[in-house]
């Protein structure tokens, strides 16, 4: 990642659309039409796993690490490959916020249609090979999926004792019972695949690149914990031992309790870490570049005892990182991996991040606070192998910040330091233009700061579990005058594409 460029951070739900949440169709494909046009190198997005409304529709708390978000399937494009017909295609209202009720009940209405028309073709040879290449992961996906359906999707925790624990004969009886709806999930896993290879192709094509996310923690109540329990901290029922955190800090007195289940490193290790080998390399078979959310729980992480309603009386435990990156760098000796290194991160996780050559985060938002010129995020701290952001989904827009969040002293700091002055309409792009002219190799800046939105084009709100992920844009809002701002600035600060595409009004 050492040629210099720029890129935006935009979810593929986002994207503007006709069935109620941004999809692998049209929109996205215009997208990458403007990221060309405007000489960007680089698209972002979160990750792309299930995502179930129990979570919060949160893209970080997934039933898979391998399946694709059937959400994001789009209509348009089924409708072009045959799957559907025109007046299978019913609109939803075009809101600023994801209806993620009506959307699911509207996409599994038309993956119905889908499949019913899909079975009816007896020659499926691209299909028996999607099986084939993804064996490892879809059977035991599709059944979950499946199952979970048919127990009305009760976590599986809660299933008989039988099925949780995966006994031969009650799964298979089970499994043939519940055939067709496997099947269903199969074919919407192909459909997924099959539009997010033809856009991943089209976008390397006009040379971007995908970063693509993933988090380190699985869902307790996800195909992985369910087919390989023995890589994770469970007890004789299959129900967590300790969980996942992170202890009290300046933010949190109780600290943050996530809930996913521990990974049970010692047995990873002495399997070669086959499953992390196997979902880094999917990975990378889905983006150009991975990043990869919470790294430094790869050296040690924070455990709480189930049935703990804070993270207060958890403890340090060790992970194996050294010799974890060591096997993953041998599988794959070009390793694109972004480490998220934010907030309080020891000597350890930089030392292990330099050997391996893996880039980490800065974030503008962070630099403001304690006046400091040593702050790392301040731009003139930069260092070349990095990747500088306004601010993340995590974040508040920095508009949004500007206005609700920072303090007088970090508005006065941010004047200080930009040299002129701030207001709600310009600290965006004061913002951008300071880490575009950094040191920093590649910038990326979510789609809401160079539109210049405020803080309700907030993606997510961590800590909260309602109304988050729904922000979507309108259409026609990434416009002309905005491809020309951001195309100006790029070229400026030596950032423009190497094969840029002409603007087009």
């Amino acid at each position: 990642m050492a040629t210099r460029g720029s890129g935006l951070l935009l979810h593929l739900t986002s994207l503007p659309s006709p069935y109620g949440i941004g999809d692998l169709g049209p929109a996205a494909y215009e997208f990458a039409d403007f990221l060309a046009q405007a000489k960007q190198r680089f698209w972002q997005i979160l990750p792309l796993g299930p995502t179930d409304p129990v979570t919060g529709n949160s893209p970080y708390s997934s039933a898979s690490a391998f399946a694709g978000n059937s959400l994001l399937v789009s209509p348009d494009l089924m409708l072009r490959d045959g799957l559907v017909s025109r007046d299978d295609l019913e609109p939803l209202p075009v809101l600023r916020q994801v209806d993620f009720p009506a959307v699911i009940a509207h996409r599994e209405r038309l993956f119905r249609t889908g499949f019913s028309r899909f079975k009816q073709d007896t020659h499926k040879p691209d299909y028996d090979r999607f099986q084939a290449e993804n064996a490892g992961w879809l059977e035991d996906y599709a059944a979950f999926a499946a199952i979970k359906i048919h127990f009305e999707r009760q976590a599986w925790g809660e299933w008989p004792a039988e099925i949780r624990q995966r006994r031969k004969r009650p799964i298979e009886n089970l499994k043939r019972t519940l055939a067709d709806e496997i099947e269903l999930a199969k074919f919407i896993q192909y459909v997924f695949f099959k539009q997010w290879a033809a856009l991943k192709l089209y976008c390397n094509g006009k040379d971007i690149s995908l970063i693509g996310d993933i988090p380190i923690y699985v869902s307790d109540d996800s195909a992985d914990a369910w087919s390989h329990p023995e890589i994770f901290k469970l007890d004789e029922e299959l129900r967590p031992t300790v969980v996942a955190g992170v202890p009290p800090d300046y933010f949190s007195k109780t600290g943050q309790l996530w809930g996913n289940p521990l990974y049970q490193w010692d047995v990873l290790k002495s399997g070669g870490y086959k499953w992390w080998i196997d979902r880094i390399g999917h990975a990378l078979a889905l983006y150009n570049i991975v990043r990869v959310d919470h790294f430094r729980g790869f050296l040690a992480y924070w455990e709480v005892p189930a049935g703990e309603k804070t993270a207060v009386n958890g403890r340090w435990a060790e992970a194996p990182a050294d010799d974890f990156f060591e096997v993953l760098s041998r599988r794959f000796p070009q390793l694109p991996i972004v480490a998220e290194d934010l907030g309080v991160i020891t000597p350890d996780v930089k030392a292990l991040m330099k050997r391996f050559g893996l880039s980490g985060m800065r974030v503008l938002l962070f630099a403001f606070g304690d006046g400091s010129p040593r702050n790392p995020y301040l731009p003139h701290n930069y260092v070349e192998d990095c990747l500088a952001y306004t601010g993340t989904h995590d974040n508040n827009t920095a508009r949004g910040w500007f206005e609700a969040e920072a303090r007088p002293d970090e508005k006065l700091n941010l004047m200080r330091y930009v040299g002129c002055q701030v207001t709600p309409q310009n600290i965006a792009w004061e913002l951008v233009r300071l880490a575009m002219m950094s040191v920093a190799a590649t910038t990326v800046f979510p789609v809401q700061d160079v539109l210049g939105l405020g803080e309700d084009a907030r993606m997510n709100r961590p800590s909260t579990a309602d109304g988050n992920w729904g922000w979507r844009l309108l259409p026609g809002e990434v416009d002309a005058g905005v491809r020309a701002r951001l195309l100006e600035m790029t070229e400026i600060y030596g950032r423009a594409a190497a094969k840029p595409e002409a603007a087009q009004g």
